[in-house]
């Protein structure tokens, strides 16, 4: 496993943004496991995390010029990740939507930089049903950006729904014909808690839930 995935789970770990136990999640289906990047609620805890995906999105060779986070768990993701890169030396334009297009001031549904005619990648923290990233996409499209592609900190790598063995990851990338990339997956956490003694009791959990759930890897 890459160093970017290790310190994110362990990161993730720490911040109580990993939980394992039992979680019933809004599909319904029972979880042992639960992420909530909403507890990398630090200074130091959104630094860390913006290298870890600064670290996987470059890994991934992306090429873009803008980051975008979508509202409203993608905006501080996407904004710390800008300050990482001015960090580094690379200083690039963020811009995110509201939820609610705004009728007075300047109007509208988009905030900070242009995005049309550049490169976009969306910054998000997982992709669920995909309803909140294809939303994202129509918006930037509509601006006249290009998605350059999708990053997420965790993807679950779980069917999105019955008779259809891809993920919502895959479903999305396949729909939009982007690319999307993870800091780490399912399988990494698999590994993570595997090596690791005191998670190594939900290692098997973590296992069944796939065998139930987990998608077809080839998409």
């Amino acid at each position: 496993m890459s160093d970017h995935r290790t310190r994110f789970l362990q990161l993730a770990l720490d911040a109580d943004a990993l939980r394992f136990g039992e979680f019933t999640l809004k599909s319904g289906r029972v979880s042992p496991y639960f992420f909530n990047a909403g507890r990398f609620d630090r200074g130091a805890r959104l630094a860390a995390l913006a290298a870890c995906y600064a670290d996987a999105i470059d890994a991934a060779g992306l090429e873009f010029d803008l980051l975008f986070g979508p509202a409203y768990k993608g905006i501080p993701l996407a904004t710390a990740l800008a300050c990482e890169y001015a960090r580094r030396g690379r200083d690039l334009p963020l811009a995110f939507n509201r939820k609610e297009a705004k009728a007075h001031g300047e109007g509208g549904s988009l905030i900070g930089a242009a995005l049309a005619g550049r490169r976009v990648l969306v910054v998000d923290d997982v992709i669920t049903a995909g309803t909140a990233i294809r939303q994202a996409l129509d918006i930037i499209s509509g601006a006249g950006g290009t998605v350059a592609g999708i990053v997420v900190a965790l993807d679950r790598q779980e069917i999105a729904a019955d008779g259809d063995r891809r993920s919502a990851a895959q479903a999305v990338a396949a729909q939009a014909g982007v690319p999307v990339h993870a800091v780490a997956g399912l399988a990494d956490l698999l590994a993570f808690a595997a090596g690791n003694d005191k998670l190594v009791a939900h290692h098997a959990p973590l296992l069944a839930y796939r065998a139930r759930y987990g998608c077809d890897p080839t998409g």
